[in-house]
């Protein structure tokens, strides 16, 4: 017995064609520091055997379906505990650090430690402006480097996050914890900070990243919905709310 399913997908239409991600920067301030997101490619990797890893179809689907953000910064942190035993970041780079001490917690906070997982693992979040927003059903899943090697390895391991990108626009941090934080955390700009992996309707459609426009009505969906994190426990409530407020449309592409 042989059986055969076919999926037939119109050649117009919301469903059609690869789905659009779009991406932009919640704030234009120091913009030329972050870049864009990247599509995670294998390069300078050998494709002379017709069997190698390199060209295994698996691989590159695999690989096409994650973006990668960079770091934007140099960073050289230590862990430390004032004369009152309470928790602090050190700047390890003092006088050497690219930016500047009173900059530094504008982009660095390490979590009360009331809110850490485990009272022995600080928990440090790096703040972006990084955004994302489509206008059909897309679910976004930030995950580690695991295909970049590092020669030092970080003392810890990042927080993941899967959410719905198109009802919930918001900038996304890299959030670290800390399970050696006798050991500094190291970050070179250029290097690669996380992943982003873009889930949908339709497996077998691409994902294409495009710069958005911040239009008048993304601008204030966005401000409809943020902050929102520090009223309520549970933001995942709230999406039939945040899905009646939503314009049908939010996504435009950016005309350079």
């Amino acid at each position: 017995m042989q059986i055969t399913v076919t999926y037939d997908r119109p050649d117009e239409g919301p469903r059609s064609g690869p789905v659009q991600v779009g991406w932009f920067l919640a704030s234009d301030k120091g913009a030329v520091l972050y870049d864009p997101p990247e599509r995670l490619v294998s390069r300078q990797v050998s494709r002379v055997h017709a069997k190698s890893a390199s060209r295994c179809p698996a691989v590159i689907q695999m690989e096409s379906r994650y973006f990668v953000i960079k770091c934007p910064f140099d960073l050289h942190i230590g862990f430390s505990r004032d004369d009152k035993g309470k928790a602090v970041l050190v700047n390890r780079a003092g006088t050497a650090s690219p930016i500047r001490s009173n900059k530094l917690n504008e982009v660095l906070t390490l979590v009360s430690e009331v809110e850490w997982r485990y009272s022995d693992r600080p928990t440090v979040q790096l703040h972006l402006p990084y955004t994302f927003i489509a206008d059909e059903p897309v679910w976004m899943t930030q995950v580690g480097t695991f295909a970049h090697y590092r020669k030092d390895p970080l003392p810890g391991t990042i927080f993941g996050g899967r959410f719905q990108l198109n009802l919930w626009p918001r900038p996304i941090m890299w959030a670290f914890e800390w399970h050696e934080p006798e050991k500094d955390i190291v970050l070179k700009r250029g290097d690669p900070l996380f992943y982003c992996q873009f889930e949908h309707e339709g497996p077998d459609r691409p994902v294409q990243m495009v710069e958005a426009d911040k239009t008048p009505e993304l601008t204030a969906y966005m401000e409809q919905i943020s902050g929102v994190v520090n009223y309520v426990n549970q933001t995942f409530s709230l999406m039939k709310d945040a899905e009646r407020l939503r314009p049908k449309k939010l996504l435009k592409a950016k005309e350079r």
